[in-house]
């Protein structure tokens, strides 16, 4: 290694110091120029969020691994590369696992890392994360590429300074993002981030910021297991009310005799059962978010009261004559079509406006790209860790079929998939392997066949007419429909109400009675 050489690639990065460039362009020229420098098989840019390091860029990896988040102390040798402010290099007989094994693009016989070298970045004198190279041939870094790795680390330092900068500037949020992770903290919750890069994640990111800085009412909407939730839970920490509680209720697992009580509270002996004071979500969020899943499902009598506390900030609870004044900003979510139920009837036209202010749309994930991959990542990694493997990866066949899919339950089916075909396919070695690669058939994904009327039973083309008694032949052909539609929504009743033209209370006793529940 030459200072000539050295020169020729570091003057590229200096020059786009003062270069206005997105973030990840920025990353990737500065991997472009490491391996430019420090020729290997894969290089990869971590950020140290907590006790996790976040790829936010590679190079010679797989796609899946921006989705994967690393803890840290899962990991002996980012823990050793971190704990050293030189950079580190392993030698090539190392008895401590490598993350990337398996992770290296287009290998499929030779999965293991052999040459492992890395340094810890620093902004502002504080551990900010750290770059690593990986090579397949054990004796590919020397002595002196420690040296350059070296040096290159302090202009990647200024690179990721500079996009740090930029980045506050832009977002000119920087207050309300540490109250976030302060009250995160002291909740004790953990923090869930929404992945992706696709053109229409970019998009709802952008309107949650946009909507976040407001105190607008927010209607999430969207298919379901598109993670509306954690959606509401950006808005909310990308809002001034961060360092406030954010309180959720699922409209559609209570009964409407629970629902009010829940929302607004009840004194002793309001109804049967109360045997004290509680106070109801709405006070518990006070000064902060409270979020309403399916509230397409809440009954007209339930959105009337809301109405009137939406619009006055003034509740009562149940059983008690006495107002109590709330500060409450809310945020909705559902998978219904709400114009729909209003023009039917079913809903209140003035609540609907009312929850609507800024309506939002979540993209389903068959919209969404490569995401899949990311988030494949994601699960990937949480499902290595539960289960104690070296590595868990995608053969090239399956990431093909992952993206061939039309993902009907979007991210939580994507979510379920992985971690069963995960087990499915560790049960089918008899000892268990350092690197467990998930192929096409581990995933067993069958193409959903389009239903023209989701309203018609599911059943069989030819089905025998049952002899005896009516009741008993509608009763029979009630219990195969309900079965049929409840097998279809992963036994979600107030999806499979709305399918059947029900309302979730009458399905719910009418299975009661048919003995499905």
């Amino acid at each position: 290694m030459t200072a000539k050489s050295l020169l020729t690639a570091l003057l590229p990065l200096v020059s786009d110091l003062a270069r206005d460039l997105p973030e990840r362009e920025r990353y990737r020229r500065l991997l472009e120029a490491m391996r430019s420098l420090l020729p290997c098989d894969a290089a990869a840019l971590l950020r140290l969020d907590g006790d996790w390091l976040v790829p936010l860029a590679v190079d010679g990896l797989s796609t899946d691994t921006l989705g994967r988040r690393f803890k840290v102390n899962e990991h002996p040798r980012f823990e050793a590369i971190l704990s050293n402010s030189a950079p580190t290099r392993f030698a090539s007989d190392s008895e401590l696992p490598d993350p990337y094994d398996g992770l290296v693009e287009g290998l499929h016989q030779h999965l293991e890392v052999h040459d492992c070298m890395g340094c810890p970045l620093f902004v502002d004198e504080q551990p900010w994360g750290l770059i690593t190279l990986d090579a397949l041939d054990p004796e590919q870094f020397q002595q002196v590429e420690l040296d350059a790795l070296q040096a290159f680390a302090s202009l990647a330092e200024a690179t990721v300074n500079v996009a740090e900068r930029i980045e506050r500037l832009a977002l000119r949020a920087e207050d309300e993002h540490e109250r976030a992770e302060v009250y995160r903290q002291a909740s004790g919750q953990q923090h869930k981030e929404l992945i992706g890069q696709s053109k229409s994640h970019k998009r709802l990111l952008e309107e949650i910021q946009l909507v976040g800085s407001s105190d607008l009412t927010v209607l999430i909407t969207g298919e379901t297991g598109v993670g509306k939730e954690l959606v509401a839970q950006a808005i909310h920490q990308a809002s001034s009310r961060a360092d406030k509680p954010m309180i959720s209720l699922n409209c559609a697992a209570l009964p409407d005799t629970l629902v009010e009580s829940e929302l607004f509270g009840h004194v002793r002996g309001a109804f049967t059962g109360a045997v004290g004071e509680r106070r109801g979500k709405f006070e518990l969020a006070n000064g902060g978010t409270l979020f309403l899943d399916e509230v397409g499902e809440l009954s007209l009598t339930v959105q009337a009261k809301l109405l009137r506390v939406l619009q006055s900030g003034q509740l009562q609870r149940l059983g008690s004559d006495q107002e109590h004044r709330v500060d409450v900003r809310l945020i909705a979510a559902t998978n219904r079509d709400l114009a729909d139920e209003v023009r039917a009837g079913r809903y209140r036209a003035d609540f609907y406006h009312r929850l609507s202010v800024y309506p939002l749309l979540v993209p389903p994930l068959r919209e969404r790209g490569r995401d899949v991959l990311l988030l494949s990542g994601y699960f990937l990694e949480q499902n290595r860790s539960r289960m104690g493997l070296g590595s868990l990866r995608l053969s090239s066949e399956a990431q093909s079929a992952l993206l061939a899919y039309d993902w009907p339950g979007n991210v939580r089916e994507l979510e379920h998939l992985i971690g069963r075909s995960a087990l499915k396919a560790l049960g089918q070695h008899r000892q268990r392997p350092k690197i467990l690669t998930l192929d096409a058939a581990d995933l067993d994904l069958r193409p959903v066949e389009p239903v023209a009327n989701h309203s018609q039973a599911q059943l069989p083309a030819e089905v025998p007419l049952p002899g005896g008694d009516l009741r008993q032949a509608l009763d029979d052909y009630q219990r195969q429909l309900i079965q049929a539609c409840l097998e279809r929504h992963q036994h979600n009743w107030a999806s499979s109400a709305r399918e059947l033209g029900l309302d979730r209370a009458n399905l719910g006793r009418l299975a009661k009675r048919l003995g499905l529940r």
